[in-house]
């Protein structure tokens, strides 16, 4: 499976925001994805297995829990990729944060109480 197509799926993506923020339980994890999505027990068991058996995660068993993790591994290689395109952003990102110095500025100088500064 292209890691596009694992990234796709908005559960595998906030399963992956979930252990972004560290190692989680299976249950820990489940809890909140079944709670958002509604979905059953062995589906979110399913999508742990994709994100496992994509390189995207990483578990380890712990006496009868099993731990997940993110591996970076697999998100590196699709920063690569996506490297080649940020040439088509960056200048526009770089055009508006360029605009909005302007308008903060002007808010500042125009002073407080001023249309301009609202």
């Amino acid at each position: 499976m292209h890691a596009f197509d694992i990234l796709g799926d908005p559960v595998r993506r906030r399963i992956l925001e979930l252990l972004a923020d560290g190692e989680q339980s299976a249950g820990e994890v489940g809890k909140v994805v079944q709670e958002e999505f509604g979905i059953s027990q062995p589906g979110v068991s399913q999508h742990l297995k994709v994100l496992r058996e994509s390189g995207f995660t990483t578990v380890r068993a712990e006496g009868t829990r099993r731990l997940y993790a993110v591996d970076p591994a697999p998100l590196e290689e699709v920063d690569r990729w996506l490297d080649r395109y940020r040439g088509f952003w960056a200048p526009r990102l770089d055009a508006l944060a360029t605009e909005i110095a302007r308008g903060k500025r002007a808010r500042r100088l125009a002073g407080p109480g001023t249309p301009e500064s609202a």
